[in-house]
């Protein structure tokens, strides 16, 4: 009867655990896996990563995320805007962001144009301490292989006509 009691107990808690371990099997699966992001998610994510970059003055990361092929109607390589956040990098000493999303239009899940409204502001040596502008982007992506890169863009301040 001893043995009987021993094994009631034995089967009584493995059949308590095997809810819990089911649970805990089915959390692991799901936060492995989960539904592949969107390509929509992905372009908000790639924005989210150029904000922080920008805020960190992290030229680089910045720099990795635009296509070697980069080209724009003002005559800009990938090497010319390198070359521009290398001279507003300098001269702020701090930079913050306020990035607004648009717009985004998809096409096809390999190309992608996002409207972006930015306002920038950065301490300097300036006569003021600081400086404050509002830009409105127009961004054109390529996806290569699982990255979106930029491949050309055009910008100019709050209400004035993109260049």
């Amino acid at each position: 009867m001893m043995a009987e009691a021993s094994d009631i107990r034995a089967s009584a808690g493995a059949t308590a655990w095997r809810p819990l371990l089911t649970a805990l099997l089915a959390t692991g699966l799901a936060s492995c896996g989960g539904p592949p992001e969107s390509s929509e998610q992905q372009l908000r994510a790639w924005v989210d990563r150029g904000h922080e970059a920008a805020e960190n003055k992290d030229r680089g990361a910045l720099v990795e995320m635009i296509s070697p092929t980069y080209s724009d109607a003002r005559g800009n390589s990938r090497d010319d805007i390198e070359n521009l956040f290398r001279y507003y990098f300098l001269r702020a000493k701090k930079v913050g962001l306020l990035v607004s999303v648009d717009d985004i239009d998809i096409f096809d899940d390999t190309a992608a144009q996002v409207m972006l409204t930015v306002a920038m502001g950065a301490t300097t040596d300036s006569v003021l301490g600081f400086n404050a502008d509002a830009w409105e982007f127009e961004l054109e992506l390529e996806k290569a292989g699982d990255e979106w890169l930029l491949v050309s863009g055009r910008w100019n301040d709050v209400g004035n006509e993109l260049r």
